[in-house]
């Protein structure tokens, strides 16, 4: 919901540390792949009940994925740099909510699966759109230069971001923050059907 209004304002200056970094020869794939580990990490910190560590992994694994496009910008893009970076994104938001319900099973199961369903459906309805588009050669720059084509919804990057930050700060909060999340993604993936059944009729 927020991402395409926050574009002009993170752009400047995570280009110029890409081309920081691209000036010392690192590649916008090992930024993507630094950045997955770091994720990781948080992952695991959270399951061990370390939230706090967890939320600064987070943040940190968040600016890398800012970095690795930026870099890509100063250097070149290429496909498999982009599928990489989507990947890996959808390993991490998956292994978050997996992580806080290893961390607290009785409290947290029915919530994280609720969340992970949600998650699951909806990034099938963003490849999937994604995939149309490009056979029709559909384009948008709304969210930035991006190798694949990125729907607006309710529940984006910057949204995403931020309830993983609010399951580390108050983790006792994770079931009804997990279910309320869950609906907003919901309500993205119904969003993006529709769309997708009027444009692609």
């Amino acid at each position: 919901m927020f991402d395409a209004r926050l574009r002009p304002l993170i752009d400047p200056p995570l280009d110029a540390i890409g081309r920081w970094l691209a000036a010392r020869r690192i590649s916008a794939d090992a930024v993507t792949v630094a950045g997955f580990l770091v994720g990781m990490l948080a992952a695991g910190a959270i399951a061990f009940g370390h939230v706090f560590l967890g939320a600064a992994l987070v943040g940190l694994n968040r600016l890398a994925d800012g970095l690795d496009g930026a870099v890509a910008r100063a250097t070149a893009k290429t496909d498999r740099g982009g599928y990489l970076d989507i990947v890996l994104d959808f390993a991490f938001y998956g292994a978050v909510p997996l992580a806080f319900v290893v961390a607290d099973p009785e409290q947290n199961a029915v919530a994280g699966a609720v969340l992970l369903l949600a998650f699951y459906v909806n990034g099938a309805s963003f490849l999937a759109f994604a995939i149309m588009a490009a056979r029709r050669g559909i384009e948008t720059a709304s969210h930035g230069e991006k190798s694949l084509y990125f729907t607006a919804g309710l529940a984006e990057g910057t949204e995403t971001i931020a309830v993983l930050l609010a399951f580390c700060l108050f983790p006792a909060a994770f079931a009804p923050l997990a279910y309320g999340f869950a609906i907003l993604t919901a309500m993205t993936a119904a969003s993006r059907i529709l769309i997708a059944w009027e444009t692609f009729k």
